[in-house]
């Protein structure tokens, strides 16, 4: 498959951008048990709009990015813990470099050049501005369907964002207006940067209780060997 599946919606679009960030940033947890993909999908930095979906909210997703082939459930051998993981990168052929700006676009919404660059630093480094637009630009050109566009430029902004089309075509009307507010304080970052270290030390602690789960039930049927 080389071109998009059926329009995604809001949900799937989380879920899915959630699998591929956590593919990237915390490999050692991934796949993705449902408890800790929950927990992505609800952080409080690095997305917006910020969710409080439940596990069933999470289910309906994932059974819908697996009927369009671009998630499915790993099936391990040393896993008694159904975990999920992303498909992406094999129902289409992309860089990793494309596959950051995706992620990015799924979990905060359309972006402009420059915060792209800064906010996919943790999946892939931009060396320059320019590189980020060739990318965009590859996703934008893609034949024989394009995987982003370019925005107009709001009325009060400089720059044009971009948008991941995964959701269908964008609608102008529909666009959120960008907001033209003071930047965050220091103390707002700060608390925004202890809720995405909370964030991390749930997931690893989820990943800890199904290692645990696993060697409890092996180490249950060892002890029936010799009861």
């Amino acid at each position: 498959m080389d071109e998009l599946p059926a329009s995604l919606n809001a949900a799937e679009i989380r879920v899915l951008g959630s699998l591929i960030e956590k593919a990237v940033t915390t490999p050692d947890y991934y796949p993705l048990t449902l408890n800790a993909l929950t927990n992505a999908c609800n952080q409080l930095t690095n997305r917006e709009p910020v969710v409080a979906f439940d596990d069933t909210t999470v289910v309906r997703a994932l059974d819908g990015l697996r009927e369009k082939r671009l998630a499915t459930v790993f099936a391990g051998a040393d896993s008694r813990v159904a975990k999920y993981k992303h498909t992406l990168t094999d129902a289409l052929l992309l860089t990793p470099a494309e596959v950051a700006l995706l992620c990015v676009l799924m979990l905060r919404g359309p972006q402009t050049v420059g915060e792209l660059r800064t906010r996919t630093e943790r999946l892939f480094v931009f060396d320059t501005l320019t590189e980020v637009e060739e990318a965009l630009n590859a996703l934008a050109g893609r034949q024989p369907q394009p995987l982003v566009t370019k925005l107009p430029r709001q009325p009060g902004t400089k720059e044009s964002r971009f948008a991941q089309l995964f959701s269908g075509p964008i609608e102008s009307s529909a666009l959120k207006p960008v907001e033209t507010g003071p930047r965050p304080e220091p103390a707002t970052l700060a608390v925004r940067a202890e809720n995405e270290r909370i964030a991390r030390l749930e997931l690893e602690v989820s990943g800890l209780r199904a290692e645990l789960t696993d060697l409890q039930a092996k180490f249950a049927e060892f002890r029936k060997q010799f009861e």
